[in-house]
């Protein structure tokens, strides 16, 4: 298949294609529609801003009776962003057919989802706590459903949503169509697909690693302390016009956010304690460029789809190495290219030492006192070169003293004047933006 016209669709899906600005198809598109128009199960795994939404999204399409107004189609999705957004994507492709599709989440009055089922839909995206409890009101009928998709089935699963999947699953025809697609192949999501599905064609993409052609990946080691005027400099130095910070708490969130604000930066927050119309709010702002920089944990690290995203900022390590990826994946995407940059702590020095060790990339050093750290997973100390650590310990250039010679000498973190921000004694306390 070298486009889309190849493809045998019906002419409103083709027009609708055309409409998105859709040309040659991405690899996992072009290896995954072919099967699943012909009936076959399908397993795909490739990183994250591949077009694998267009993957099952074309098919489902093709396979829907518009004249029959029963639930015939479903996706799976584990958040309620990913789940607005893949219908928004997958209305586009279908505008020009008579294809309705509703999404059905937690935190939407049950009501608008009562209302849109009540009048009938072709389609339902959803993420399973809401579409268990539609399941158990019995305002939801899956009796009719022919072809299934899990998106980002390993979120799913990581969110302990594997009993609500296989209650779902279970209240579907066993002749169906499936399709699962996930970034990572953990032994659960095997175990999953040999329950439900029949002779699974397995598409091998990609794993969810990131192109080095595409981004290029920066670390930075600073002390706790330093972090938000290491924030500050990094931003006024790359001036990106879309940014994402990652914390790993809510809380860390919410305080980084207050001091964005109080310096003046267009930032806004995406956490699990906001309301949906606050969350709502929050991307709009982003994705609309009203705000430059989204500060997010990771509910935001999967499956969203924010086009022409800069860069991406880790303000702190994240304690899963493959949660580093996701978040990473949230530039870079669909070919194109984009930046990232890592603060690194002493304390997160063997979360930093296990990402580096998942990566054929290269983390690169962002200035020269970041060379020369060595990163253990063994425990959370590091070693420095001592005679890299000589050489610039006092240097006018690299380090606090425009002396060579001087008795006074860099921090163990590594801090430079440029950077900003007080030096760190050798009895500092741990994280405190936690």
């Amino acid at each position: 298949m070298k486009n889309f016209q190849d493809l045998p669709l019906n002419p409103e899906i083709l027009k609708g294609i055309n409409k998105a600005g859709f040309s040659a198809p991405f690899p996992i598109q072009e290896r995954a529609i072919t099967p699943l128009l012909s009936g076959s199960d399908v397993i795909g795994q490739a990183k994250t801003g591949t077009g694998k939404t267009a993957a099952f999204g074309l098919p489902l399409l093709q396979t829907i009776d518009n004249q029959k107004r029963t639930v015939q189609a479903l996706v799976l999705s584990p958040t309620r962003e990913l789940a607005r957004q893949l219908t928004d994507e997958i209305r586009k492709l279908g505008q020009f057919t008579r294809t309705k599709i509703v999404t059905i989440y937690g935190g939407q009055s049950i009501n608008i989802q009562l209302e849109a089922l009540h009048h009938g839909v072709h389609a339902v995206v959803g993420t399973p706590g809401r579409l268990v409890d539609h399941l158990k009101r019995g305002t939801l009928d899956l009796r009719s459903v022919k072809f299934v998709v899990l998106d980002e089935a390993d979120v799913m699963l990581d969110m302990g949503f594997i009993d609500d999947v296989e209650f779902i699953l279970d209240s579907t025809p066993d002749a169906k169509q499936m399709s699962l697609f996930s970034a990572t192949m953990p032994h659960r999501i095997i175990e999953l697909s040999n329950k439900y599905m029949h002779d699974p064609e397995r598409i091998l993409v990609d794993s969810d690693e990131l192109s080095v052609d595409t981004l290029d990946q920066y670390y930075a080691v600073v002390g706790d302390k330093e972090k938000l005027s290491a924030l500050t400099t990094l931003l006024t130095k790359e001036k990106p016009q879309s940014c994402m910070i990652f914390c790993r708490t809510r809380y860390g969130v919410r305080k980084l956010t207050r001091e964005l604000e109080r310096q003046y930066q267009s930032a806004t927050s995406l956490h699990g304690d906001l309301s949906q119309h606050q969350r709502d709010h929050s991307m709009d702002l982003f994705k609309s460029g009203r705000a430059d920089i989204l500060v997010a944990t990771d509910v935001a690290s999967r499956g969203i789809d924010i086009p022409n995203v800069a860069c991406i900022i880790n303000y702190e390590v994240p304690d899963d190495s493959l949660t580093y990826f996701h978040r990473v994946g949230r530039t870079a995407r669909a070919g194109g290219s984009g930046k990232s940059f890592t603060l690194v702590s002493r304390s997160e020095f063997s979360n930093f030492a296990r990402i580096r060790e998942l990566t054929h990339a290269n983390i690169k050093p962002l200035r020269p006192e970041d060379e020369g750290f060595s990163f253990s997973v063994s425990d959370d100390r590091y070693t420095r070169n001592p005679g890299r650590y000589n050489r610039y310990g006092s240097s006018g250039r690299y380090g606090s003293s425009n002396r060579r010679g001087s008795s006074r000498t860099r921090d163990k973190y590594g801090n430079s004047q440029s950077w900003g921000g007080k030096s760190k004694s050798r009895s500092s306390g741990r994280n405190n933006n936690r």
